[in-house]
């Protein structure tokens, strides 16, 4: 219900704001501009992202079939499955989706948005599986959605990139500030989604699992931050890809042990992955569409400005407004954050303090809106409850935490 009401808010907010530019200002192309966007936001929803998700879902859950019959998803199970039984108690001890679940996160933490998004799908299908209320979310998805959404990164590839691209003295010098306030907003989401549904969160379990992947983030993050940006760009490549590749030999040589057949599983699953991606575009270019009314309206505009005035009345640092756009288009559109990025950049400069923080935004949180639309409608999900809540919560403690950490690291 609450989707629903932001979506039509994300127009009826446009309208009004248009009629205000129209009337007032004598902007006569406001009209234009909104349906035009209105149309080449439907013709990006399939033609940018549809039809090349097509071809990303037909391989990995290709890749991810072969795996299951292999026996590598029970096995990633097993070893995670005293910590997701505590996130996740309604799923059975054992079951593949743990191993799913892993494998999702796995590749969000490395930044593989390619390979996260088909296992992601994979994963909220099993979930679905066992959730008895087709049409609204269970609480094991929620806490699945509010953790994909919370974006916990440990390598900002592209971040890092653009900063490089345009000049930055040192392009890295936001990879740290980025992995503290990404922890920030996935423990957010755990502790949040973990009140609302009553979980356990203060046993051994649970805070060893947490302990221990702290203390892995912060090994890595002393790791990438004692190497140069090439160095830095050249291992993280290595490790990512390396993985991934590692990860498909294994599911074949663990096909071929088992004495399946390793290419008829391969095609069983890419045909899921099809009928998955034609089923997700009405839910995409409805999301998409409404998020481009709202941006050409001017309605994003506006809300900028109001900000700062408010800031500026209290007498406050208003230096974070500048980076705000970055951090308000995230939860909408991933595409439209990096814009916001690079634009951010270009006109104040890559090492200013904007610059740097609209780098943490895009790094600290991710498209909450997008992710919900996209899971959510794979599955046919119509009442979410608090699954967007539980994500722009979280965005909204990535987001505070950047603005910290940025006036403690470059302020």
């Amino acid at each position: 219900m609450a989707l629903n009401y932001i979506w039509v808010g994300f127009f009826v907010v446009a309208f009004v704001v248009a009629l205000i530019e129209y009337f007032l200002l004598g902007d006569a192309q406001v009209f234009e501009r909104i349906i035009n966007s209105s149309f080449d936001m439907a013709k990006f929803s399939v033609m940018d992202i549809c039809l090349p998700l097509v071809g990303i879902m037909t391989l990995w859950m290709g890749f991810m079939k072969i795996g299951e019959r292999a026996g590598a998803v029970r096995f990633l199970a097993r070893i995670v499955g005293p910590f997701f039984e505590k996130l996740f108690p309604e799923v059975p001890k054992n079951h593949p989706v743990n191993g799913e679940l892993v494998m999702n996160f796995s590749a969000n933490m490395l930044g593989l948005d390619n390979a996260a998004t088909p296992m992601g799908l994979k994963a909220m299908q099993s979930l679905q599986e066992l959730n008895t209320k087709k049409e609204t979310a269970s609480n094991a998805q929620i806490m699945f959605l509010a953790l994909n959404t919370s974006s916990i990164t440990i390598i900002p590839l592209s971040v890092i990139a653009q900063r490089a691209i345009l000049g930055a003295a040192n392009p890295t010098d936001v990879f740290i500030p980025i992995i503290i306030a990404t922890f920030i907003s996935t423990l957010t989401a755990i502790l949040y989604v973990g009140l609302r549904q009553r979980l356990s969160l203060w046993n051994k379990t649970v805070v060893g699992w947490l302990g221990g992947i702290s203390l892995i983030i912060a090994g890595l993050v002393f790791w990438f931050s004692c190497m140069d940006k090439d160095s830095m760009s050249r291992v993280s490549a290595i490790l990512s890809n390396g993985l991934l590749l590692t990860v498909i030999v294994a599911f074949m040589a663990g096909g071929l042990y088992k004495k399946i057949n390793v290419y008829e599983a391969f095609i069983d699953g890419a045909k899921g992955g099809f009928e998955t991606s034609i089923k997700i575009i009405p839910y995409l270019v409805g999301m998409l569409v409404g998020i481009g009314v709202f941006r050409a309206s001017g309605a994003m505009d506006l809300l900028m400005d109001g900000i700062a005035w408010c800031f500026k009345a209290c007498h406050l640092d208003t230096q974070f407004v500048e980076a705000l756009p970055t951090a308000f288009m995230k939860p909408l559109s991933g595409s439209g954050a990096r814009a916001m990025m690079v634009e951010t950049m270009r006109s104040l400069g890559p090492d200013s303090f904007a610059g740097r923080l609209s780098c943490m935004f895009q790094g600290a949180t991710d498209t909450t809106f997008y992710i919900i639309a996209l899971y959510f409608g794979s599955v046919g999900i119509k009442h979410t409850r608090y699954a967007v809540t539980a994500g722009l919560l979280a965005d909204l403690a990535g987001i505070l935490a950047a603005i910290f950490i940025a006036y403690m690291f470059f302020a």
